[in-house]
Formats: structure tokens, C-alpha cells, sequence
């Protein structure tokens, strides 16, 4: 396991791109301080497993923690799914038919990433 620090900032994250963007608040803007506890949330989870496998414990309780890990994010991923279909494509279709279909591209790409994963 490395000892390299954790993301800080998006531009950390990995896969995080510039390119995309959106004028205004994003869908999640409403649900962005429930969005961040779960995310801290899932990152004690994360530390957790670390930790675990520090502490040699039986790699299946390690496994067991790492699929709840896994579904924890999976939830997230969803719900701004969700949030994106339901105001950043709703935005752009509103704005013209071209914005909007880009927005669904965009999208398309991003829950095949997800579904790959």
C-alpha cells in the first residue's frame, strides 16, 4: 500500500477532467453537505480496510469491508446520476436540442464508465 496522501482537491482525483463543465449550480449543489458526509463516511470505511490489512486481519473480513465500501460508492454514483439526468440535461436541453443532446452523450459516457467499472 502506498503512503502517498489521499485526494485533497479535485484536480487530485483520479480521472478528474476540466473539460466538462456547467453554468451555475451543479445537480447535487441541493444535496451537497449529504453528499460530503457520505463521502467521508465511506472514507473512514476506506481507512478502516488499511487499517485491517496492517492489523493481518482474515482476508475475507477484509473482502467483506471492501464490497461495503464498493456499495457505499456505488450509491453515491447513482444518486448524482440522478441529480445530473435531473438538472444539468434538463438545463441544456432547455437551452437547445445540441446542448442537450451533448449533456446525454456526456452522461452515457460517464454511467458506462460506472457500469465498467
Amino acid at each position: 500500500m502506498s503512503d502517498a496522501p489521499s485526494p485533497t482537491t479535485p484536480a487530485d482525483a483520479v480521472g478528474y477532467e476540466h473539460e466538462h463543465h456547467h453554468d451555475g449550480p451543479h445537480g447535487y449543489a441541493s444535496d451537497k453537505e449529504a453528499y460530503l458526509k457520505r463521502m467521508r463516511r465511506i472514507e473512514g470505511q476506506v481507512r478502516g480496510i488499511a487499517r485491517m490489512i496492517d492489523e493481518d486481519v482474515y482476508c475475507i473480513d477484509v473482502l467483506t469491508q471492501v464490497s461495503a465500501v464498493t456499495k457505499a460508492l456505488q450509491s453515491v454514483s447513482l444518486a448524482l446520476v440522478e441529480d445530473h439526468l435531473g438538472h444539468c440535461v434538463v438545463d441544456a436541453a432547455r437551452q437547445s436540442p445540441e446542448d442537450g443532446a451533448a449533456k446525454v452523450r456526456e452522461a452515457a459516457e460517464a454511467i458506462g464508465r460506472l457500469v465498467r467499472s
